[in-house]
């Protein structure tokens, strides 16, 4: 079996009640891929999960965008793990760039609270990526790398991550990796995996890429063997989204 191909529409601090319902039917009336061809995933804040979640059709699932590193307690403004699961929230988005640069989350924080959120069962897509400089000073490889081993260090099974690769000079800003940047990034990520936590996980895990995919250049990336599929930003909030969903065709077609 293929690694199935994975979209996640991140909606991050975006939306009203209205908007989400807009969204949400936009997505309710398109015909996407089948199941077994994509699995779709979007994130709208923690207020909008429980709205999402219950009226999106089937064919999606939703993700919380953080969750904190242990179970709840007097962490005023946190969301625990738990709540997620008593919520029935399947999945959760970790390590986002926009968390480590903004509120200082550590590789080692993010690899706790992937562990964690692992341990009471949900999946996660844990988020790794270069800055500018970084990638301007050639260490793009050693920095994903660094940010990859925080993860492996603390978890031994990977069926339930998605590793989402996003390199950070690329999000929001118009600019995007060309295929074959982020085909090298993704095929360096996969042979840290297999030097370092084995064979079938790197077979098996799957590597999506974010950083302004949009309708007109999902396809390119899509076609590069070991990008497994995406981590939307801005287009996930428009009617686009379809188009990079439905970029999954590209992988079972090839």
């Amino acid at each position: 079996m293929g690694r199935k191909f994975f979209v996640g529409g991140n909606w991050k601090c975006n939306g009203t009640i209205d908007e989400v319902k807009k969204i949400v039917s936009t997505l309710n009336e398109a015909e996407v891929p089948s199941q077994d061809v994509v699995e779709v995933v979007v994130s709208p804040p923690f207020v909008f999960l429980p709205l999402a979640k219950s009226s999106l059709k089937p064919d999606y699932q939703v993700a919380a965008q953080n969750c904190w590193v242990k179970k709840g307690g007097a962490y005023t403004g946190e969301i625990s793990a738990e709540m997620l699961v008593n919520l029935g929230v399947p999945w959760v988005i970790l390590g986002h760039s926009e968390r480590r640069a903004l509120l200082n989350e550590s590789n080692e924080f993010v690899g706790e609270k992937v562990a964690y959120a692992l341990s009471l069962g949900l999946k996660v897509i844990a988020c790794i990526g270069e800055t500018l400089e970084q990638r301007e000073s050639g260490s793009t490889i050693a920095v994903v790398s660094e940010q990859t081993k925080a993860i492996a260090d603390k978890v031994s099974n990977w069926d339930n991550v998605v590793l989402a690769y996003e390199p950070v000079w690329a999000i929001g800003t118009g600019k995007v990796a060309t295929p074959a940047q982020a085909q090298e990034v993704h095929a360096e990520l996969r042979k840290w995996l297999e030097q370092n936590v084995g064979a079938e996980v790197a077979a098996t895990t799957r590597i999506i890429y974010g950083g302004s995919v949009n309708g007109g250049n999902c396809k390119e990336l899509a076609g590069q063997p070991d990008i497994d599929g995406f981590l939307v930003g801005g287009a996930s909030l428009k009617p686009e989204f379809i188009d990079i969903i439905k970029s999954a065709t590209v992988k079972k077609n090839a």
